[in-house]
């Protein structure tokens, strides 16, 4: 049984048989490891050289709460003492919470992804004193980890020299991963360029249950954020229908909690319906801010609802008193008789329901599928839909009023059991770049919707990172919990906090935030930056060097944070008539042009900032007593190849100066700040943008 720990007094200390070093730490996942008999360590600059001066072998284990293979791993080979007891005498053991150390994480994963062929977590790696690897893997079974441990104990003091020279050209090997010849070529993005990438990526697509072909199946929200975006402008129906099938796939399936709202991390089958259950915040944020978009260009109201439902769910589960947002939801929850199990807080058994929803059973089996497509295994269900609620009420001969008022009265109900059952563990951390995301899916609802709570919900998050996670040096922190922040902030931090700041700019014309992302771009720019590939490295400079100085360009569940920051400067490259930024990010996303050709779904972010070149991009600036109606107006609509900058008094940002006139109101259409005759109404700038 894995137990977290939040409190280390010496009463606590005294229910456990074992206690090791993790006690001391904030991180749930570490926590949960905190009483093995093996003498884990955390990851710091001690620990590291403790191993090279014992001249030990490093065991790097990494994970994090909310995986279930982690959990699998610790009850059979890190709570066995004989087990422990081969690690203790051999290793420096260290566990890494890889949400928290997404730097090791990302170092180590490329290891093993060269050394096998595969990645994933739990991720367990064996290194060299000096903290090169020379073994790795996932998920090991008892056995095989005993065999592993002992073998390479021997071999490393027989012939320790193999083991270096086999480092020495790993290390070679991660370090090309990651390279990045600067293109010297002039940048040329062409619409050939992007179809021709999105016709070879459509030849994956799953035209049955949408996605990519094939399972397990993951989100990906950037892909269809860029796939959206691409299918409006190019005015192409066919991928557009292919991005809807997958946005409603998703809505309708088990991966999507029907009872309570919000996403797992991914489907282990091809029709979205069995998770594995973890529900991660950086997922959760993403999806509200695609679904929010799909609504505006769709008008459609699944889309809606799911944004709302979503939203609900974080409102409930993910977010602490002082407004910040948690990690995630376990995968595993405890049952009835207290052994933790896959799911069990969300799934049932067909016997379960026919007690609980005692009245319309048989309705209810046809809505959520209690029948040979919902079953899973064990005699266990995930609800799943296969239409949407006007077919299926019209199939039914019901009104769609009628429909929801028993689809309220089945989730009551099946909520009044659960509040029985053992909520999945909370990893109450939080992250400041999964945060940022978060608040840009707020800021995105609000655009949407116009509903005021999920400004001020955004407001409350974006206003406790500046006052606690931000140094007054401009330095952010990756981490916050119980009022610590231990870990130095990677580009991910800075580069999601800037484009949510840019974003709150945008919608409330307050400049403060725009001034705050600029103050992130500049601090990255002096620490952050390579002058030789003009990319980020992932890392500060200021911190501790790894095996690999990491440059983060592949889009991946997350878009990359260079993907990202390119976006940034680019923006206030318009905002504040800084050009120099503009020349920066078109040579980041000229550097990496040669990468996407046959891997667009890996660069997808790149590609949507393709656009802004390819198409035409326009500042829309709206200016007086009126600009917050205009600008609600005008985000019914889907525009995203547009900049928003608004006031109702007069400014001196570059988009915005000499253009307040007092008991007017006026819309600008402008490109690269050469601007149309203004106009008065919605109508007139929308036809401005779409000619």
């Amino acid at each position: 049984m894995c137990i977290i720990i939040f409190s280390c007094n010496n009463s606590t200390k005294n229910q456990h048989e074992f206690t090791n070093d993790l006690v001391k730490e904030t991180s749930p996942y570490l926590l949960q490891h905190a009483h093995n008999p093996v003498n884990w360590k955390a990851w710091n600059d001690t620990t590291l050289a403790e191993a090279k001066k014992d001249k030990k072998l490093i065991i790097i284990s990494i994970g994090y709460a909310a995986c279930h293979w982690c959990h699998v791993m610790e009850k059979e080979s890190f709570e066995d003492s004989l087990v422990a007891k081969t690690m203790n005498k051999n290793f420096v053991n260290i566990k890494v919470d890889r949400e928290e150390r997404p730097d090791v994480d990302k170092v180590y994963m490329k290891a093993v992804q060269l050394m096998t062929g595969n990645g994933g977590w739990p991720l367990n790696v064996i290194a060299l004193p000096d903290g090169r690897p020379i073994w790795g893997g996932t998920y090991f079974t008892k056995k095989q980890w005993q065999k592993v441990l002992v073998q390479i104990t021997e071999n490393y003091k027989n012939k320790p020299e193999s083991f270096y020279a086999f480092a020495d050209e790993l290390e070679k090997g991660v370090k090309g991963l990651d390279l990045i010849q600067l293109n010297t070529e002039k940048a040329d993005f062409t619409k050939l360029f992007l179809s021709n990438e999105v016709k070879k990526w459509s030849s994956l697509f799953d035209n049955s249950f949408g996605g990519k072909k094939g399972a397990p199946k993951f989100m990906m929200p950037n892909n269809y954020q860029f796939l959206l975006r691409y299918a409006h402008q190019n005015k192409d129906k066919k991928l557009l229908n292919s991005v809807e099938k997958t946005l409603n796939k998703m809505a309708f399936g088990g991966i999507f909690d029907q009872v309570n709202g919000g996403f797992s991390r991914y489907s282990t089958d091809k029709k979205w319906h069995v998770p594995h259950f973890e529900k991660m915040l950086y997922d959760n944020a993403q999806l509200v801010s695609l679904y929010a978009k799909a609504y505006q260009l769709t008008k459609n109201k699944i889309y809606k609802n799911i944004v709302l439902e979503t939203l609900e769910f974080v409102k409930n589960d993910l977010t602490s008193a002082e407004g910040m947002f948690y990690s995630s939801l376990d995968a595993d929850s405890y049952t009835p008789k207290n052994v933790l199990e896959e799911g069990a807080y969300y799934t049932w058994t067909k016997e379960e329901l026919k007690s609980i929803i005692t009245t319309n059973f048989d309705l209810f089996s046809k809505y959520y599928n209690i029948n040979d497509f919902g079953y899973w295994e064990d005699d266990k269900y995930v609800l799943i839909k296969t239409i949407d609620d006007v077919s299926f009420s019209n199939k039914h001969h019901l009104s769609l009023n009628q429909l929801d008022n028993i689809k309220n009265d089945w989730k009551k109900q099946l909520k009044k059991v659960q509040k029985n059952r053992k909520k999945p563990r909370l990893d109450d951390k939080s992250l400041t770049s999964w945060n940022a995301l978060m608040i840009l899916g707020y800021v995105d609802a609000y655009s949407a919707f116009n509903q005021k709570e999920h400004l001020d919900i955004a407001l409350k998050t974006a206003n406790f990172i500046v006052n606690n996670l931000l140094s007054k040096e401009g330095k952010l922190y990756h981490n916050y919990k119980n009022g610590k922040t231990t870990i130095n902030g990677f580009l991910e931090d800075y580069a999601a906090t800037a484009q949510a700041f840019i974003k709150l700019h945008e919608v409330t014309s307050d400049k403060i935030w725009l001034e705050k992302a600029n103050d992130l771009v500049k601090y990255t720019m002096t620490n952050f930056y390579d002058e030789t590939s003009k990319m980020f490295f992932f890392s500060s400079k200021e911190d501790t060097d790894l095996a690999s100085k990491i440059i983060e360009y592949q889009d991946n569940v997350i878009a990359s944070s260079n993907s990202i920051m390119a976006k940034n400067l680019f923006a206030l490259s318009h905002h504040l008539s800084n050009n120099s930024y503009k020349e920066k990010a078109t040579a980041m996303l000229n550097n990496i042009k040669p990468k996407i050709t046959d891997n667009a779904s890996y660069y997808a972010n790149w590609l949507d900032f393709m656009m802004n070149y390819t198409d035409k991009y326009y500042e829309v600036v709206i200016v007086g007593k009126k600009a917050q109606e205009k600008r609600v107006a005008l985000q019914k609509k889907y525009l995203p190849n547009i900049l928003i900058s608004i006031s109702n008094k007069a400014s001196n940002l570059p988009l915005l100066e000499n253009r307040f006139i007092t008991d007017e109101t006026y819309l600008y259409v402008c490109v690269n700040n050469t601007c149309r005759l203004p106009v008065k109404t919605i109508k007139e700038t929308l036809k401005l943008i779409e000619n």
